[in-house]
């Protein structure tokens, strides 16, 4: 009975852990740069980056966690992964927005999962 309850209550609590909410950042995108351009998580992280395009429509692409996403101009865009290896990432805008686009990077730095 006490081992019953024991995983009940383990249960319960992972459930409830803080550990699950994502990450959130709130970015926008306007030519020609992100704001913030540098992003910093844990790895294991679920991330949820929210992006306003501020002047037109623009994308943004992490090809190393196959996120590529329209940013159409004024709707912010909810954009969702799991950080699941460590590192330093480029993130950039994957719709021509002009003379400039080649600029309007970023950078995503994943810290390695502490060994406990």
């Amino acid at each position: 009975m006490a081992a019953v309850l024991m995983a009940a209550i383990c249960y319960l609590s992972a459930r409830n852990s803080p550990f699950d909410d994502p990450k959130e950042f709130k970015l926008t995108a306007k030519k020609y740069g992100f704001s913030p351009d540098t992003i910093t998580v844990k790895q294991g992280d679920k991330v949820r980056l929210t992006i306003t395009a501020l002047d037109k429509d623009h994308g943004f692409k992490i090809e190393a966690f196959h996120v590529d996403e329209k940013l159409p101009e004024g709707p912010p865009v909810n954009v969702e992964f799991t950080a699941d290896q460590a590192g330093t990432f480029p993130f950039a805008c994957s719709k021509f927005c002009g003379l400039g686009h080649s600029k309007m990077k970023g950078k995503l730095t994943v810290e390695a999962a502490s060994a406990n």
